[in-house]
């Protein structure tokens, strides 16, 4: 059953309230906070890559403020263990008993901070919470609060001291966004603004408002999902993930789970433009970050400097829309 137009118009006034009051201290920057928005609404998670400096950790303190949510902070090291991330259970000698401690990952909005800076042990430990968001203590399953969304950070400069994140950690994250400098008159916005008032440049969200809770989130996420979509349009989601494992400068494609996450980014981005539909262009859109953390390029392409944005583009461009 489809939702009606009226309440998707409810939802996606919501919604750009939230950017709009996140945008009180993001500056510019406007596609990588939409693609964040399309990440929570679609209940999905996002890895963001950027050189250090660019508000990677702003913008999710941002979001958790506008939300009204539970915001916690993981700095991934090379002797960081999994139980640091999930918690461990200890004996409380005044109770006379074993209690569970609760780590940072119980909390709304996680920023896993330099995430490939970890082991795979570590990491690994973020992959049941980030499926089934529940998170398992000595044998015991414990539920998350919703909405959960991991925005993890990695540095594309600067390898050493670095892990490779496992592929089926890569595949968990519903998209993978690349935030760039910002131009000159964006800059100097934020110089002017950080260096107004404030003594050094801490981070500053006092001025972001909570618009929205929690629930209401969840409950825009519960919209997208009953967005209508045309069996032509998943075809089309199904037909642009199948083309990487065919493509001849891709060593590995992308499987099932990029198909799924083309037609939740999809609906998403439909309900942040405020329809009660999908069409072939909001597929196309979120197609280039669905993908790009889900395929390798061959040796050879590497080599001959091919970046995978590239070859996504010409992937899409040979790909024939539906007309829906």
């Amino acid at each position: 059953m489809s939702i009606d137009q009226q309440t998707v118009s409810e939802v996606h006034g919501k919604l750009e309230n939230l950017r709009s009051e996140i945008g009180k201290c993001v500056i510019g920057q406007k596609e990588v906070l939409d693609q964040v928005l399309v990440s929570l609404v679609a209940g999905g998670h996002a890895l963001i890559e950027g050189v250090p400096g660019l508000g990677k950790t702003l913008l999710v303190r941002a979001l958790a403020q506008a939300v009204g949510g539970k915001f916690s902070r993981i700095q991934f090291t090379p002797d960081l263990m999994p139980s640091d991330v999930t918690g461990h259970s200890m004996y409380d000698m005044t109770r006379q008993t074993w209690v569970v401690r609760k780590g940072p990952i119980f909390c709304n909005f996680l920023l896993a901070d330099e995430i490939n800076r970890a082991p795979a042990k570590t990491q690994s430990a973020l992959l049941e919470v980030m499926q089934e968001q529940q998170v398992t203590i000595e044998g015991q399953s414990q539920a998350l609060d919703l909405p959960f969304l991991v925005l993890a950070t990695e540095n594309p400069i600067e390898q050493e001291g670095t892990y490779p994140l496992p592929e089926a950690q890569l595949d968990r994250f519903l998209l993978k966004i690349v935030i760039n400098y910002p131009d000159i008159s964006e800059e100097v916005a934020i110089v002017e603004q950080i260096t107004g008032k404030a003594i050094g440049d801490k981070l500053d969200i006092s001025n972001v408002n909570t618009v929205l809770s929690p629930d209401e989130i969840v409950k825009a996420q519960q919209v997208a999902v009953e967005l209508t979509i045309d069996r032509q349009l998943v075809d089309y989601a199904v037909r642009i993930a199948a083309a990487t494992r065919e493509w001849s400068g891709i060593d590995i494609g992308a499987g099932p789970r990029a198909s799924l996450a083309l037609v939740r980014a999809g609906r998403a981005r439909a309900l942040l433009n405020g329809r009660d539909f999908v069409t072939p262009e909001d597929i196309k859109q979120v197609a280039p970050s669905v993908l790009m953390h889900r395929i390798r390029l061959t040796p050879d392409y590497e080599i001959e400097g091919y970046g995978t944005s590239r070859v996504i583009n010409d992937l899409l461009n040979t790909i024939e829309a539906p007309r829906v």
